[in-house]
């Protein structure tokens, strides 16, 4: 009888191996990328609950006049904040008209009209403006450009004296310390931020789109106008809604440079005061609800980004809607 042969030995497949592992790599990968969103969302709801823990007694005792009215008087136990949160909104509203043209017209000549050589040489100035502290800004602001921009706040205010509606905007302040000179600081700071972002979304546009518009006859602004700008907006956007949280939540160079006064103005180049800028001055005094108070300042300023930021993406997704169907 014959002997039976053993069976041969099963060699095991390197391309299954390998696919299991990859496959174990790209579930790990998967429960990884989770986590780390999950985190995100948590950590943000912690910072709400415990902020709004926090800040509840005011919320409790002053209720919608904490918003609504303006009589910041701790003493008597009185907490209206609307002054601050209208200084912070100016602020930000004055930055971000300035801030944004220009950022857009760095962002638009480094990646379609400068020289190669010159592109380089922007980027670094641009990336240098944004690693400066704020309190050199801040310093700067109230040494250098205060006093230096009086003269001009009075030229301005004189020659609109007579004009509905721009004399009360451009009525004549005291001095140097003002919404507008923190606006202007706080611009300074992040034309950086926006012009870094927006010029590398400008960088995103395909080529072979802008060269389909010049050679359809567009002239170089037609071609950014059809073709850059559409392709852009919502990174546009985003980078202008980072730089306006930049500018709400700034702190020591503007209250080096607004002035500390606490009322509601009509004017820009008078004194006034902002919600971060309290928060730091008068935290090491407080206790009790008016350490709440503060803390609801932040919740407000909180949740005023928040609802910007919500306003920006809806505006953003309908401009997308919109050019799809175009």
């Amino acid at each position: 009888m014959a002997a039976v042969a053993p069976p041969a030995p099963i060699e095991s497949d390197p391309t299954v191996i390998e696919g299991s592992r990859g496959a174990r790599m790209d579930t790990a990968f998967r429960v990884v990328t989770i986590v780390a969103a999950l985190a995100v969302l948590v950590i943000l709801a912690f910072i709400a609950v415990s902020t709004v823990a926090e800040a509840w007694p005011v919320f409790r005792e002053a209720g919608l006049s904490f918003v609504t009215e303006d009589n910041w008087n701790p003493a008597d136990n009185q907490f209206g904040g609307l002054a601050f949160i209208y200084g912070t909104a100016v602020v930000s509203a004055i930055a971000i008209l300035i801030a944004v043209p220009v950022s857009v017209g760095i962002a638009l000549f480094t990646t379609e009209l400068a020289p190669r050589r010159m592109r380089t040489g922007i980027t670094m100035v641009v990336d240098l403006l944004a690693a400066v502290p704020s309190v050199v800004y801040g310093l700067w602001g109230i040494a250098v450009l205060a006093p230096n921009i009086t003269p001009l706040y009075k030229n301005i205010g004189s020659a609109v004296s007579s004009i509905p509606v721009l004399n009360t905007i451009f009525a004549e302040g005291g001095t140097g310390r003002s919404y507008m000179t923190a606006g202007l600081i706080v611009a300074l700071m992040i034309v950086p931020i926006i012009t870094s972002i927006t010029r590398e979304v400008f960088a995103t546009v395909p080529q072979g789109e802008k060269d389909a518009a010049l050679a359809l006859g567009a002239t170089r602004w037609e071609m950014i106008r059809g073709a850059v700008f559409p392709h852009s907006f919502g990174g546009v956007v985003g980078a202008v809604m980072l730089g306006l949280g930049r500018a709400m939540g700034e702190t020591i160079a503007i209250a080096l440079t607004i002035g500390s006064a606490i009322r509601i103005s009509g004017s820009v180049l008078n004194s006034g005061t902002a919600v971060p800028e309290v928060i730091v001055l008068q935290w090491g005094e407080s206790s009790g609800t008016y350490r709440a108070a503060l803390v609801g300042l932040g919740v407000l300023l909180f949740a005023l980004t928040i609802f910007i930021n919500t306003l920006a993406r809806a505006v953003v997704a309908r401009a997308e809607l919109r050019m799809r169907g175009a």
